[in-house]
């Protein structure tokens, strides 16, 4: 069965002091777009949420969000020895290239020394973040599991709007073999009116070049092979809607098979009523085109 590109999930969760909520969205798209926005600081994340989407999902752009909230307030703060020596390292520097240029720049407090990044840090956060990824990690698996039910169910939607789409085709296609069998008779006429026109000075038009004639129109404008085409077609997006391994590509190259067969039919007509059924043929096409988009 077909899945849909196009589905919403999320989640919550929460241990010891720290709380985080995913949320995960897609829309259809040529291939597989992944947009991750994740906090910064857990190594390792940000590669194991790719690797993970990227093996259960082929196609869609898919945006994934992770929000993480942590209660610090029982954890105490500590400076970091090594990063604290090369913020004062470079502060100096600084001042002794400004002295040398004869500029003078003011001291930094205590509090802004302890601003720069890396110097000011919790003491557990090595301990934390390491059981932290592997809960976070835990935890994306049955929101994924969730996304990828969504995408099943409005899969089953699209299957029977594609299915509609499809009985509605074939039914168009046998119309318009009916249609080509009957304007045979009006081919006929149509072309001993226009040979008598031209040899006006000819009282009877004779059989065997009017045969001729007729022969080579009716190579001409004989749509038999079109219609073969598009009953295979048909039976062809049937077998892709209804296996379970990803056809969205497939499907839509399919499309484009549908519309260049219609093209050609109504190209061919040379009647009104199979030039109708024609025109119709390629609207349905189009709207069954438009829900392929959204096939993974």
């Amino acid at each position: 069965m077909i899945r849909s590109m196009t589905a919403f999930a999320s989640r919550t969760g929460a241990h010891s002091a720290t709380q985080w909520s995913w949320d995960i969205r897609s829309v259809n798209a040529r291939g597989l777009d992944l947009r991750l926005r994740l906090p910064e600081g857990i190594d390792g994340l940000e590669q194991s949420v790719r690797t993970t989407l990227t093996k259960r999902f082929s196609r869609g752009n898919i945006t994934l969000n992770l929000r993480l909230t942590r209660d610090d307030a029982d954890k105490k703060l500590a400076v970091d020895p090594a990063a604290l020596d090369r913020a004062l390292d470079a502060l100096g520097q600084v001042e002794a290239r400004a002295a040398a240029k004869g500029l003078l720049v003011n001291t930094p407090t205590s509090a802004e020394i302890l601003n720069i990044k890396g110097v000011f840090i919790p003491s557990n956060v090595s301990e934390d973040d390491d059981d932290l990824l592997k809960r976070l990690s835990d935890d994306l698996s049955p929101l994924l599991d969730d996304f990828s039910d969504m995408r099943a169910t409005e899969g089953r939607a699209l299957h029977t709007i594609l299915t509609e789409h499809l009985n509605k085709i074939e039914e168009l296609i046998e119309k318009a073999s009916i249609t080509a069998d009957l304007r045979k008779a009006d081919v006929r006429v149509a072309l001993t009116a226009a040979m008598k026109r031209v040899l006006d000075d000819i009282a009877e038009v004779d059989d065997q070049r009017l045969a001729q004639e007729l022969a080579i129109l009716a190579v001409k404008q004989d749509v038999t092979e079109e219609l073969d085409r598009l009953r295979a077609h048909v039976a062809a997006a049937r077998g892709l809607i209804a296996d379970p391994a990803p056809a969205g590509r497939k499907l839509d190259f399919l499309a484009q098979e549908f519309n260049r067969e219609a093209n050609t039919l109504c190209s061919k007509s040379q009647a009104v009523g199979l030039t109708a059924v024609g025109l119709e043929l390629k609207a349905v096409i189009e709207q069954m085109r438009e829900q392929i988009q959204n096939v993974e």
